[in-house]
């Protein structure tokens, strides 16, 4: 399914509501619900579900780079990780 179906989808439901509107027995609020049921939340649905694989995709992708970044150490230096460093300067005590 392309965005042309739903462009002409969108189209029909817009020509649907002009109809309502301008008709003598028609009313705007019918005109504006018939437009909201009939195009704006329908195409809404469909484009959200058209988009569902390509969010999928997305999301395989952002835990392959995730699961490939925790696989490299974080620590290249020459220390080990999680001790603590010597001080440099000894802590001063008061003497009493």
């Amino acid at each position: 399914m392309s965005y042309l179906v739903v462009i002409a989808w969108f189209y029909v439901a817009l020509m649907m509501s002009l109809a309502e509107a301008f008709s003598t027995q028609g009313t705007l609020l019918g005109a504006i619900v018939t437009l909201f049921l009939y195009g704006i939340g329908p195409i809404a649905l469909v484009v959200y579900l058209m988009g569902t694989p390509l969010r999928r995709k997305a999301r395989r992708a952002q835990e392959q780079q995730e699961t490939q970044a925790a696989s490299i150490q974080p620590d290249a230096g020459s220390h080990t990780s999680g001790t603590a460093e010597q001080r440099a300067v000894p802590a001063v005590r008061k003497e009493e």
